[in-house]
């Protein structure tokens, strides 16, 4: 959802052989899937005009300088993406598998199995030095890996009776890691010392570190999640309001920043003073420019590309731009697939 987690999509439109990636303005009501049963919950996308873009075509696009990355896998829902200099990683929401591949490879391969230590979903993914994260979305799970593959620690989120949706991590300076939890009105914080410790596999409860204002319950609120070029604060996206907020992590102070509502906001990525914004209904990536002290937000631009299909997570690799073609209205409705290939979309960064 994902950058993220994963919150509701609608229905998209089908033609004989492929969808367009159209989507209906306004309120429409969608459905979720619950993890820890077979209920379904019912959601409302935000009031906005999704783009439309061109239909599908999984391939190789060759064209303007894009480029899929195919997963190998026939469940991969890929909701998040993550780089480092070693690796490419996607997280599948369908049943958990984290994939990776080399940064330029064509393909990702399967790196952490479906299921493995409970993991049978997964939304944002990100790594710090040789820790790999990955958030278990509805299951209200949360996973510290070492790069190889150990597992360091487990965590559930602390048992309240309500909803969960833990969605994405962001990784502060000094090395702690703050988590979303879109159906709740908190962020979660793991210290840098567990993080960094020993792999023993510990299992663990999260700890809520801060509380977000303007929740709606009921909707997918704070989604994406990135450290603010200070060093100090975090930038939160709501979904379902598509409103930015800067969280002090001095004070705890949450003040909404001064930005265009950017509505089914989903996964987030900074680079300097450029914010990327995955927004999955929308199709499209836009590109802000922060303020000193991330207090404003302007947008550069707002990109999508041929065959984009539910963009809930972004990533930066070198000089590309890693964009998640989720498919992830098709997983929640188990409608027919859009495309077999479940692919990355590898755009330049400019």
């Amino acid at each position: 959802m994902s950058s993220r987690t994963v919150p509701p999509h609608p229905a998209s439109t089908r033609a004989a052989s492929a969808r367009t990636t159209a989507r209906a303005v306004g309120r429409r009501a969608l459905v979720t899937l619950a993890a820890t049963s077979a209920a379904l919950s019912a959601f409302t996308l935000p009031a906005t005009a999704a783009t439309p873009g061109p239909a599908p075509a999984h391939a190789s696009r060759g064209g303007n300088g894009y480029q899929a990355i195919t997963l190998d896998g026939s469940r991969a829902f890929p909701e998040s993406v993550a780089a480092d200099r070693h690796f490419v990683y996607a997280g599948s929401i369908g049943d958990g598998t984290v994939y990776r591949g080399r940064p330029g490879a064509t393909t990702l391969e399967p790196f952490l199995p479906a299921g493995q230590d409970g993991r049978t979903q997964a939304a944002g993914i990100k790594t710090t030095g040789n820790r790999l994260l990955v958030a278990g979305a509805f299951t209200g799970r949360f996973f510290v890996y070492s790069t190889s593959g150990r597992l360091v620690a487990a965590y559930t989120v602390p048992d309240t009776g309500e909803q969960t949706l833990v969605n994405d991590a962001a990784v502060a300076p000094h090395g702690d890691v703050y988590i979303t939890d879109s159906l709740r009105a908190v962020v979660y914080r793991i210290p840098a010392a567990e993080v960094d410790g020993p792999a023993t596999g510990a299992h663990r409860t999260l700890r809520v570190a801060y509380h977000l204002p303007d929740h709606v319950a009921g909707q997918s609120n704070g989604n994406g999640i990135a450290t603010a070029p200070d060093g100090t604060s975090l930038i939160i996206g709501y979904w379902y309001s598509g409103a930015l907020y800067r969280l002090d992590l001095t004070t705890g102070g949450v003040r909404r920043i001064d930005a265009p509502p950017l509505p089914s906001a989903d996964g987030i990525v900074r680079r300097g003073n450029i914010l990327y914004v995955a927004r999955s209904v929308n199709n499209e990536v836009t590109e802000l420019r922060l303020s000193a002290g991330s207090t404003r937000a302007v947008v550069v631009s707002e990109r999508t590309f041929p065959g984009a299909d539910t963009t809930t997570g972004v990533a930066v690799s070198g000089g590309r731009l890693l964009v998640t073609n989720s498919q992830m209205d098709t997983y929640l409705y188990g409608e027919p697939l859009t495309s077999p290939a479940f692919t990355i979309e590898s755009l330049p960064l400019r």
